[in-house]
Protein backbone atom coordinates (compact mmCIF):
# COMPACT_ATOMS: atom_id res chain seq x y z
CA UNK A 1 0.00 0.00 0.00
CA UNK A 2 1.58 3.05 -0.61
CA UNK A 3 1.83 6.01 2.03
CA UNK A 4 2.39 9.08 0.35
CA UNK A 5 0.39 12.11 1.38
CA UNK A 6 -1.85 13.30 -1.14
CA UNK A 7 -1.85 17.15 -1.30
CA UNK A 8 -5.19 18.43 -0.48
CA UNK A 9 -7.46 19.94 -2.94
CA UNK A 10 -7.93 23.87 -2.92
CA UNK A 11 -11.87 24.89 -2.42
CA UNK A 12 -11.91 25.95 -6.39
CA UNK A 13 -11.53 22.40 -7.72
CA UNK A 14 -14.48 21.01 -5.72
CA UNK A 15 -17.03 22.64 -3.64
CA UNK A 16 -16.50 26.38 -4.78
CA UNK A 17 -18.26 24.77 -8.22
CA UNK A 18 -21.14 24.16 -6.48
CA UNK A 19 -22.44 27.43 -5.02
CA UNK A 20 -24.65 29.43 -6.40
CA UNK A 21 -23.14 32.11 -8.51
CA UNK A 22 -23.98 35.09 -6.10
CA UNK A 23 -22.50 32.86 -3.18
CA UNK A 24 -19.57 32.01 -5.18
CA UNK A 25 -19.33 35.82 -6.03
CA UNK A 26 -19.18 37.11 -2.38
CA UNK A 27 -16.49 34.15 -1.85
CA UNK A 28 -14.47 35.34 -4.77
CA UNK A 29 -14.45 39.16 -3.19
CA UNK A 30 -13.85 37.60 0.16
CA UNK A 31 -10.43 36.55 -1.37
CA UNK A 32 -9.82 39.62 -3.22
CA UNK A 33 -9.71 41.13 -0.04
CA UNK A 34 -7.72 38.84 1.86
CA UNK A 35 -5.22 38.81 -0.49
CA UNK A 36 -4.88 42.26 -2.07
CA UNK A 37 -5.99 44.70 0.63
CA UNK A 38 -4.65 42.50 3.65
CA UNK A 39 -2.00 40.59 2.05
CA UNK A 40 -2.18 37.51 3.36
CA UNK A 41 -0.02 34.17 2.55
CA UNK A 42 -1.31 31.93 -0.06
CA UNK A 43 -1.58 29.46 2.18
CA UNK A 44 -3.73 30.78 4.97
CA UNK A 45 -5.91 32.64 2.05
CA UNK A 46 -6.95 28.74 0.92
CA UNK A 47 -7.72 27.82 4.66
CA UNK A 48 -10.32 30.88 4.37
CA UNK A 49 -11.54 30.24 1.05
CA UNK A 50 -11.98 26.15 2.34
CA UNK A 51 -13.88 27.12 5.59
CA UNK A 52 -15.74 29.61 4.01
CA UNK A 53 -17.18 27.26 1.30
CA UNK A 54 -18.10 24.39 3.29
CA UNK A 55 -20.23 26.07 5.43
CA UNK A 56 -21.85 28.23 2.33
CA UNK A 57 -22.57 24.75 0.84
CA UNK A 58 -23.48 23.19 4.21
CA UNK A 59 -26.53 26.01 4.57
CA UNK A 60 -26.78 27.58 1.27
CA UNK A 61 -29.06 30.85 1.29
CA UNK A 62 -29.47 34.32 0.10
CA UNK A 63 -26.74 36.09 1.83
CA UNK A 64 -29.15 38.38 3.71
CA UNK A 65 -30.91 35.65 4.96
CA UNK A 66 -27.65 34.14 7.16
CA UNK A 67 -28.51 33.80 11.01
CA UNK A 68 -26.44 33.80 14.15
CA UNK A 69 -27.94 29.99 14.36
CA UNK A 70 -26.84 28.86 10.81
CA UNK A 71 -23.07 29.17 12.45
CA UNK A 72 -23.47 27.87 15.82
CA UNK A 73 -25.84 24.44 14.09
CA UNK A 74 -22.74 24.27 11.64
CA UNK A 75 -20.16 24.57 14.20
CA UNK A 76 -21.42 22.32 16.83
CA UNK A 77 -22.14 19.80 13.91
CA UNK A 78 -17.90 19.92 13.48
CA UNK A 79 -17.94 19.17 17.12
CA UNK A 80 -20.27 16.31 16.90
CA UNK A 81 -17.95 14.81 14.33
CA UNK A 82 -14.82 14.94 16.26
CA UNK A 83 -12.94 17.63 14.44
CA UNK A 84 -10.24 18.83 17.18
CA UNK A 85 -11.46 22.12 18.82
CA UNK A 86 -8.78 24.11 17.71
CA UNK A 87 -9.72 23.37 14.16
CA UNK A 88 -13.25 24.27 14.89
CA UNK A 89 -12.03 27.43 16.42
CA UNK A 90 -10.26 28.39 13.28
CA UNK A 91 -13.33 27.90 11.04
CA UNK A 92 -15.21 30.01 13.86
CA UNK A 93 -12.60 33.30 13.58
CA UNK A 94 -12.75 32.46 9.35
CA UNK A 95 -16.54 33.03 9.47
CA UNK A 96 -16.36 36.09 11.84
CA UNK A 97 -13.90 37.38 9.40
CA UNK A 98 -16.24 36.69 6.53
CA UNK A 99 -19.29 38.18 7.75
CA UNK A 100 -17.67 40.96 8.90
CA UNK A 101 -16.34 41.42 5.70
CA UNK A 102 -19.70 41.65 4.44
CA UNK A 103 -20.77 44.23 7.04
CA UNK A 104 -17.83 46.88 6.21
CA UNK A 105 -19.35 46.49 2.30
CA UNK A 106 -22.76 47.62 3.53
CA UNK A 107 -23.95 44.04 2.76
CA UNK A 108 -26.31 43.01 5.77
CA UNK A 109 -26.71 39.46 7.78
CA UNK A 110 -28.55 38.28 10.49
CA UNK A 111 -25.25 37.41 11.82
CA UNK A 112 -23.74 38.57 14.92
CA UNK A 113 -20.79 36.73 15.75
CA UNK A 114 -20.78 37.56 19.41
CA UNK A 115 -23.65 34.90 19.71
CA UNK A 116 -21.91 32.39 18.34
CA UNK A 117 -20.74 30.36 21.48
CA UNK A 118 -16.35 30.91 22.05
CA UNK A 119 -14.81 27.09 21.20
CA UNK A 120 -13.15 26.44 24.30
CA UNK A 121 -9.40 24.86 23.60
CA UNK A 122 -8.62 23.76 27.37
CA UNK A 123 -6.55 20.54 27.48
CA UNK A 124 -8.78 17.21 25.73
CA UNK A 125 -7.20 13.87 25.63
CA UNK A 126 -5.51 13.35 22.11
CA UNK A 127 -8.91 11.54 20.55
CA UNK A 128 -7.24 11.81 16.71
CA UNK A 129 -4.28 10.93 15.00
CA UNK A 130 -2.86 12.53 12.37
CA UNK A 131 -2.34 11.07 9.21
CA UNK A 132 1.43 10.46 9.83
CA UNK A 133 0.71 8.58 12.71
CA UNK A 134 -2.13 6.46 11.58
CA UNK A 135 0.29 5.03 8.80
CA UNK A 136 2.63 4.66 11.36
CA UNK A 137 0.26 2.61 13.25
CA UNK A 138 -1.69 0.62 10.04
CA UNK A 139 1.80 0.27 8.44
CA UNK A 140 3.35 -1.77 11.30
CA UNK A 141 0.80 -4.41 11.69
CA UNK A 142 2.25 -7.90 10.88
CA UNK A 143 -0.07 -10.32 7.85
CA UNK A 144 1.48 -13.42 8.37
CA UNK A 145 -1.09 -15.44 10.46
CA UNK A 146 -4.62 -16.11 9.94
CA UNK A 147 -5.06 -13.93 12.81
CA UNK A 148 -2.66 -11.15 12.12
CA UNK A 149 -4.42 -10.92 8.74
CA UNK A 150 -8.09 -10.38 10.25
CA UNK A 151 -6.49 -7.88 12.76
CA UNK A 152 -5.12 -5.56 9.93
CA UNK A 153 -8.26 -5.92 8.18
CA UNK A 154 -10.42 -4.25 10.88
CA UNK A 155 -7.99 -1.61 11.38
CA UNK A 156 -7.91 -1.03 7.53
CA UNK A 157 -11.39 -0.77 7.14
CA UNK A 158 -12.14 1.40 10.58
CA UNK A 159 -9.98 3.82 8.99
CA UNK A 160 -11.33 3.31 5.48
CA UNK A 161 -15.05 3.79 6.49
CA UNK A 162 -15.09 5.78 9.53
CA UNK A 163 -17.27 2.42 11.31
CA UNK A 164 -18.06 2.67 14.71
CA UNK A 165 -16.82 -0.47 16.42
CA UNK A 166 -20.19 -2.23 17.13
CA UNK A 167 -20.66 -2.16 12.88
CA UNK A 168 -17.93 -3.21 11.89
CA UNK A 169 -18.15 -6.41 14.27
CA UNK A 170 -21.57 -6.19 12.88
CA UNK A 171 -20.72 -6.83 9.51
CA UNK A 172 -21.97 -9.80 7.46
CA UNK A 173 -20.63 -11.59 4.27
CA UNK A 174 -23.72 -10.60 2.72
CA UNK A 175 -22.97 -6.78 3.54
CA UNK A 176 -20.17 -7.26 1.28
CA UNK A 177 -20.08 -5.61 -2.15
CA UNK A 178 -16.44 -6.71 -3.23
CA UNK A 179 -17.11 -5.53 -6.95
CA UNK A 180 -18.18 -1.99 -6.22
CA UNK A 181 -16.01 -1.84 -2.94
CA UNK A 182 -19.20 -0.73 -1.07
CA UNK A 183 -20.15 -2.51 2.57
CA UNK A 184 -23.61 -2.20 3.93
CA UNK A 185 -23.70 -0.54 7.34
CA UNK A 186 -26.08 -1.41 9.98
CA UNK A 187 -25.86 1.78 12.37
CA UNK A 188 -27.73 2.71 15.32
CA UNK A 189 -31.67 2.71 15.82
CA UNK A 190 -31.54 0.27 12.62
CA UNK A 191 -30.77 2.63 10.52
CA UNK A 192 -28.21 1.36 7.38
CA UNK A 193 -26.18 3.22 4.99
CA UNK A 194 -23.52 2.22 2.20
CA UNK A 195 -19.71 2.97 2.62
CA UNK A 196 -17.16 2.53 0.39
CA UNK A 197 -13.52 1.43 1.35
CA UNK A 198 -10.21 2.04 -0.75
CA UNK A 199 -9.14 -0.30 -3.30
CA UNK A 200 -5.94 -1.25 -1.59
CA UNK A 201 -7.89 -2.94 0.61
CA UNK A 202 -8.65 -5.59 -2.09
CA UNK A 203 -5.71 -7.89 -1.74
CA UNK A 204 -5.77 -8.11 2.28
CA UNK A 205 -9.97 -8.93 1.71
CA UNK A 206 -9.00 -11.60 -0.29
CA UNK A 207 -6.63 -13.26 1.88
CA UNK A 208 -8.28 -12.98 4.55
CA UNK A 209 -11.70 -14.22 3.12
CA UNK A 210 -9.88 -17.09 1.57
CA UNK A 211 -7.17 -17.95 3.68
CA UNK A 212 -7.71 -16.71 6.87
CA UNK A 213 -11.48 -16.97 7.69
CA UNK A 214 -11.87 -20.27 6.77
CA UNK A 215 -9.05 -21.47 9.12
CA UNK A 216 -10.67 -19.27 12.30
CA UNK A 217 -14.26 -20.81 11.05
CA UNK A 218 -13.12 -24.59 11.78
CA UNK A 219 -16.01 -26.45 11.23
CA UNK A 220 -18.62 -24.16 12.63
CA UNK A 221 -21.30 -22.19 10.67
CA UNK A 222 -21.49 -18.03 10.24
CA UNK A 223 -21.94 -15.21 8.17
CA UNK A 224 -20.48 -12.74 10.24
CA UNK A 225 -17.32 -11.64 8.53
CA UNK A 226 -14.93 -11.40 11.89
CA UNK A 227 -14.84 -13.82 13.85
CA UNK A 228 -12.57 -14.78 16.53
CA UNK A 229 -9.90 -17.75 17.30
CA UNK A 230 -12.89 -20.12 17.99
CA UNK A 231 -15.06 -19.33 14.77
CA UNK A 232 -17.50 -17.36 17.01
CA UNK A 233 -18.24 -13.32 17.20
CA UNK A 234 -15.59 -10.92 17.97
CA UNK A 235 -16.33 -8.83 21.42
CA UNK A 236 -15.40 -5.15 21.33
CA UNK A 237 -13.21 -6.44 24.10
CA UNK A 238 -11.32 -8.64 21.69
CA UNK A 239 -10.79 -6.03 19.74
CA UNK A 240 -9.69 -3.56 22.84
CA UNK A 241 -6.99 -6.31 23.51
CA UNK A 242 -5.78 -6.13 20.08
CA UNK A 243 -5.69 -2.83 19.48
CA UNK A 244 -4.03 -1.77 22.19
CA UNK A 245 -1.13 -4.58 22.00
CA UNK A 246 -1.05 -2.91 18.21
CA UNK A 247 -0.47 0.75 19.48
CA UNK A 248 1.89 -0.14 21.89
CA UNK A 249 4.25 -2.14 19.39
CA UNK A 250 4.00 0.80 16.91
CA UNK A 251 5.31 2.67 19.53
CA UNK A 252 1.89 5.46 19.36
CA UNK A 253 2.27 7.67 21.97
CA UNK A 254 -1.32 9.01 22.35
CA UNK A 255 -4.48 7.05 23.79
CA UNK A 256 -6.00 5.41 21.09
CA UNK A 257 -9.76 4.01 21.00
CA UNK A 258 -11.43 1.89 18.34
CA UNK A 259 -13.31 5.56 18.02
CA UNK A 260 -10.03 7.33 17.18
CA UNK A 261 -10.44 5.84 13.95
CA UNK A 262 -13.58 7.10 13.28
CA UNK A 263 -12.63 10.69 14.83
CA UNK A 264 -9.57 10.42 12.64
CA UNK A 265 -11.07 9.68 9.34
CA UNK A 266 -13.55 12.42 9.66
CA UNK A 267 -10.80 14.85 11.15
CA UNK A 268 -8.34 13.76 7.51
CA UNK A 269 -11.48 14.01 5.56
CA UNK A 270 -12.48 17.50 6.38
CA UNK A 271 -9.05 18.87 6.82
CA UNK A 272 -8.81 17.82 3.52
CA UNK A 273 -11.46 19.60 1.87
CA UNK A 274 -14.41 17.67 2.19
CA UNK A 275 -17.26 19.00 2.49
CA UNK A 276 -19.21 18.29 6.02
CA UNK A 277 -22.49 16.87 4.55
CA UNK A 278 -20.34 13.84 2.65
CA UNK A 279 -18.60 13.29 5.91
CA UNK A 280 -22.01 13.14 7.62
CA UNK A 281 -23.61 10.79 5.15
CA UNK A 282 -20.40 7.91 5.31
CA UNK A 283 -20.61 8.89 9.09
CA UNK A 284 -24.44 7.88 9.21
CA UNK A 285 -24.67 11.01 11.36
CA UNK A 286 -28.03 11.15 12.82
CA UNK A 287 -28.54 14.85 14.45
CA UNK A 288 -31.74 15.98 14.00
CA UNK A 289 -30.69 19.78 12.53
CA UNK A 290 -28.24 17.94 10.59
CA UNK A 291 -29.96 14.87 8.80
CA UNK A 292 -32.17 16.66 6.24
CA UNK A 293 -29.03 18.84 4.49
CA UNK A 294 -27.26 14.80 3.24
CA UNK A 295 -30.20 13.33 2.62
CA UNK A 296 -30.12 13.87 -1.10
CA UNK A 297 -26.34 13.14 -1.47
CA UNK A 298 -26.17 10.23 -4.16
CA UNK A 299 -24.16 7.08 -3.79
CA UNK A 300 -22.29 7.83 -7.17
CA UNK A 301 -20.54 11.84 -6.24
CA UNK A 302 -20.13 10.43 -2.45
CA UNK A 303 -17.77 7.64 -3.85
CA UNK A 304 -15.58 9.82 -6.17
CA UNK A 305 -15.25 11.99 -3.32
CA UNK A 306 -14.32 9.66 -1.01
CA UNK A 307 -11.74 8.37 -3.69
CA UNK A 308 -10.21 11.56 -4.49
CA UNK A 309 -9.90 12.81 -0.52
CA UNK A 310 -8.86 9.74 1.71
CA UNK A 311 -5.60 9.46 2.90
CA UNK A 312 -5.08 5.67 1.99
CA UNK A 313 -7.05 5.86 -1.41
Amino acid sequence: MSTSLKKPRTITAGIEEELSPALKSYLSSFVYHLKVERGMAKNSIESYRRDIGDFLLFCPKEIGNYETDDITKYLLSLQEIGLLNTSVARKRVALGQFFGFLKDNDIETKVDMDLVPRIKLGVQLPDVLTVEEMFQLLNSLPVKTPLEIRNKLMMELLYATGMRISELLSISLHDLNLTERVILVHGKGSKQRYVPYVDTLDELFAKYLKQSRPILLKLKQSELLFLNNRGERMSRMGFWKILRKAVLEANIKKEVTPHTFRHSFATHLLEGGVNLRIVQALLGHSSIDTTQIYTHIDMKRLVETYKEYHPRA
